[in-house]
């Protein structure tokens, strides 16, 4: 919004200084720090807000012991997550721009899947059912994967990480991969909620990890040198990564051990359906493994954990996922957190290496 009023006015003398806003980068930045900065003052007010409303946590009786005393802290606050994501993006991007109306809808769609869940485990102590919360993922999700498909000149090839030259050609079916990649990488996020702080560190490094993917995907020369799909105009889509990271940040500040406030469905679901997306517009689908490999680890507890369960009657974890596993085993929940910070850090590391690793 303010890129289309600002970028214009450039041209005149007297608004020569508004050129910098032609700049990606500047944009970027700027986009982070206003993200930021809104969860900062809109935090409070939202969490006293909460509050008097009674939008309490329900704490389940067989998880940890420890967690119980964190019965009625206030939930949906990634309400707040969404506001300083799309407000800031609204107003740095550019949005003439498919890719970012498709990130979009995925941010809004399933940020209101999630609120209808969370508002209604509140209100009637029973959200909506698995089934009704997934169509409406894979509604969202298959729209935002065909506006990624209608954008000119998209590449239908998935990449593979590492091999140079190496992708595989899926042509229309690449709407349904797009669709299960975004609704797959939210469940993941939503999965690894369980700890205070514990999914959004790994979201924000996952994000700032797509803000240097989208850049070089979206620069032709930048993207020729290191050998890997130009995506034009992907490069805007870095200016919706940073805000994750802002708005992160920021939410962060309130959700730190203890929390003051936890994400709910409203934020997990929204977050990884872009990390989804991001993947996908950046040709960096099967990369997401190692880039989220934290979300993968939980996903996978959860389904070995379910799967010996059914065939076995044995359980390989204390409990799934895998996070209040270690809590049972005696692990401080904060050693927890900060060490599956690090693991997500190590694997972005890995993951950004594949731009040279060919």
């Amino acid at each position: 919004m303010l890129y289309h009023l600002l970028v214009p006015l450039s041209k005149y003398d007297s608004f020569s200084a508004f050129n910098v806003v032609r700049y990606l980068t500047f944009r970027t930045a700027l986009a982070a720090l206003t993200a930021m900065f809104l969860s900062f003052i809109l935090g409070p007010p939202l969490i006293r807000r909460l509050t008097a409303m009674k939008v309490g946590q329900t704490i389940r009786n067989d998880g940890p012991e420890a967690h119980l005393s964190k019965a009625g802290t206030p939930t949906m606050g990634g309400s707040l997550i969404v506001m300083a994501i799309l407000i800031p993006a609204l107003l740095w991007s550019d949005l003439a721009s498919l890719y970012f109306w498709a990130v979009f809808v995925v941010i809004v769609g399933f940020a209101a899947v999630g609120f209808i869940d969370d508002y209604l485990k509140i209100k009637r102590k029973k959200g909506i059912t698995a089934k009704q919360k997934l169509l409406g993922q894979i509604l969202f999700g298959t729209l935002a994967a065909i506006m990624i498909y209608a954008e000119k000149d998209f590449t239908t090839a998935m990449t593979v990480p590492f091999f140079k030259n190496v992708s595989i050609e899926l042509g229309a079916l690449y709407i349904p991969v797009i669709a299960f990649i975004i609704v797959g990488t939210s469940n993941a996020v939503n999965l690894t909620d369980g700890l205070d702080g514990l999914a959004i560190g790994p979201t924000m490094i996952a994000a700032g990890t797509f803000t240097l993917l989208a850049y070089v995907a979206g620069h032709a020369r930048i993207a020729d040198y290191l050998q890997i799909h130009y995506v034009a105009g992907a490069g805007n889509l870095s200016i919706i990564s940073a805000t994750i990271i802002g708005a992160g940040l920021g939410f962060l500040w309130f959700n730190t051990y203890p929390a003051q406030v936890f994400m709910g469905d409203v934020g997990s679901l929204p977050l990884g359906g872009a990390l989804g997306a991001l993947a996908c517009i950046t040709k960096n689908e099967l990369l997401l493994v190692v880039i989220g490999g934290i979300f993968v680890m939980e996903t996978v507890s959860v389904i070995v954990q379910v799967v010996s369960f059914k065939l076995t009657g044995k359980r390989v974890f204390a409990m799934a996922p895998i996070h209040h596993h270690y809590e049972l085993k005696g692990w401080a929940e904060p050693k927890i957190i900060v060490r599956f910070w690090i693991i997500a850090i190590i694997l972005a590391l890995v993951s950004l290496t594949s731009l040279k690793l060919r």
